[in-house]
């Protein structure tokens, strides 16, 4: 044994001659009092596995298979179910019960609980260590307290496995030291029926962090529920994030369930620029904004480990209802050891059903003008559109189409948007007439569910699950004050340079956005800071649109 002073320079040894393993498979409560007490002395190898605990880094290299952190044990109907063992208890949080008990109900005494005038559908949590952002992630749990739901589902990024889709951890339970909290094997079966995509891969959770930091809070402010814990692909993608969205919506409709994203934002930044990246995201959150913040950490203009957690996360609290984000607490490293020259951010969210949410939503979402199309004539370019995406799906001919109508020949710009069980799927458009109107949907029809950049095309299956939304637009106006900009009635396009953007009238008012948010997303879509409408050299300009 080695005691007294050498002790830690003996485990610093051991540090140096183990690396390559993970946190959790060395001396984990020595390593938890070691980087507490002694992160001075630690040299750069030491400090990457002490960052790991401040924010983990992902291995670019690939995971290396290690023995699976799991438990087998026989349950009360005497078949053999698997446990999965705290893999990071000691070095993320303490092992011992009591002071794991006691800190995790401090953070949450000094906490405070934001007023939130609604039903709560989805919190977002960080995933580092305790102490860096355990008092963060109480102010998400602290909306909680005394709430009763029947299953909790985490979505967390994969941080150590490498693998496509999503791994849902489909049986047994999840253990921590203070206790064991139960799969819902039934909701997690049916969900992994949904998308093939959605697998049970134990090596994706054996040694992942991101979903066990959040089960002791869960056991601390809820008592009694059930898990289902998901670790989605490292490199995740919009249609990843789509299909996990439809299936957890798809299984837990009507059902008593929380939703929680586990996410870090920026990473060993300066103190100064990873308040700038965080900012970014905080206010897709606040925007209840899933399309921008794909948008924007795709082109690394902000960062999220869990990025694709989070806008899974949006994208079904969305289509359950939620209508309201509000970020609730934002801190990073540097606040909590003083070191601001490489920092972390961690960030607390919460999204809403507000009171009266459905109804109000379904009144603005009559928006836009009436160009004088008949009940008919948009029955017609609904069947166009349709005709021609379900057609090449299937790779069949797209057959002439005879329109007799003169509206339906009119030069009009036009948009075609497909949407999916209530979520993006395609959309593209011309700003100014091309040509006849019912040549134009025939044209945007194909290139939103085969050419959107965004998507991959749209497939055979895919049909039933479809709709159509066609927006035919009025002339573009330019204009000098912002002020005549009608939420609910204008579209906006906005122009600098060889940058450009629009957003059609109906976005502003499913986001539930005013007149100056609108326009900073506009700029956004166009490439440009969210100030550019500001500048004198920005063109701006206004149209409406007949939206059926």
């Amino acid at each position: 044994m080695v005691r007294g002073r050498y002790y830690h320079f003996f485990l610093i040894a051991v540090l140096i001659f183990v690396g390559p393993l993970s946190i959790a498979q060395i001396s984990k409560g020595a390593l938890y009092h070691t980087m507490n007490h002694m992160s001075f002395m630690l040299s750069p190898e030491q400090k990457d596995l002490q960052d790991r605990v401040r924010g983990e880094i992902l291995n670019q290299n690939g995971f290396r298979a290690k023995a699976l952190n799991l438990t087998w044990f026989r349950g009360k109907e005497m078949r053999m179910e698997e446990i999965r063992e705290p893999a990071v208890a000691g070095a993320f949080y303490p092992d011992r019960p009591d002071v794991l008990s006691g800190d995790v109900k401090r953070y949450l005494e000094n906490a405070k609980k934001e007023k939130i005038e609604g039903e709560i559908i989805a919190l977002v949590s960080p995933h580092a260590g305790y102490m860096y952002s355990g008092q963060v992630a109480a102010y998400a749990y602290k909306l909680i307290e005394g709430k009763t739901f029947n299953t909790v589902i985490v979505v967390a990024p994969s941080h150590r496995a490498l693998f496509k889709g999503a791994s849902l951890y489909s049986r047994g339970g999840y253990r921590t030291p203070l206790g064991l909290v139960p799969i819902d094997v039934e909701l997690s079966k049916k969900m992994m029926e949904k998308r093939k995509e959605i697998q049970f891969l134990p090596e994706a959770h054996s040694q992942e962090h991101s979903v066990e930091v959040q089960i002791p809070f869960l056991q601390t402010t809820l008592k009694t529920f059930k898990l289902i814990p998901i670790v989605m692909e490292p490199y995740w993608s919009w249609e990843t994030c789509q299909y996990l969205a439809s299936a957890i919506v798809e299984t837990v409709r009507g059902k008593n369930v929380l939703l929680i994203a586990s996410s870090d934002l920026s990473h060993f930044h300066s103190y100064e620029k990873a308040v700038a990246l965080d900012k970014i995201v905080l206010n897709h959150i606040e925007r209840f904004d899933p399309e921008g913040l794909n948008r924007d950490l795709k082109s690394d203009r902000c960062e999220a480990c869990g990025g694709g957690p989070i806008i899974s996360i949006m994208l079904a609290a969305k289509a359950l209802g939620a209508n309201k984000g509000k970020g609730l607490k934002y801190l990073n490293s540097g606040d909590v050891t003083g070191d601001r020259s490489r920092v972390v951010g961690y960030a607390a969210g919460v999204f809403y059903k507000t009171v009266g949410g459905t109804e109000k939503m379904k009144e603005e979402k009559k928006v836009g003008v009436d160009l004088g199309l008949s009940e008919e004539e948009k029955k017609t370019l609904h069947h166009i559109a349709k005709t021609v995406i379900e057609n090449l799906a299937k790779g069949k001919h797209v057959p002439e189409f005879k329109v007799e109508a003169p509206i339906l020949k009119e030069n009009r710009g036009a948009f075609v948007t497909i949407n999916k069980r209530g979520q993006l799927r395609g959309c593209i458009g011309y700003i100014e007439g091309r040509g006849p109107l019912y040549k134009t949907i025939e044209e945007m029809a194909e290139a939103a569910a085969f050419r959107d950049p965004r998507f991959n095309p749209v497939t055979e299956r895919e049909l039933s699950d479809l709709g159509i939304e066609i927006s035919v637009l009025t002339p573009l106006k330019r204009i000098t004050d912002v002020n005549e900009i009608e939420v609910g009635k204008h579209g906006i396009y906005i122009k600098k340079g060889w940058y450009s953007g629009l957003l059609l009238p109906q976005v502003a008012t499913e986001y539930g956005w005013d007149r100056k948010t609108f326009l900073e997303h506009t700029c956004q879509k166009a490439g440009l800071p969210t100030t550019a409408w500001k500048d004198k050299s920005t063109e701006i300009y206004i149209f409406s649109a007949d939206i059926f």
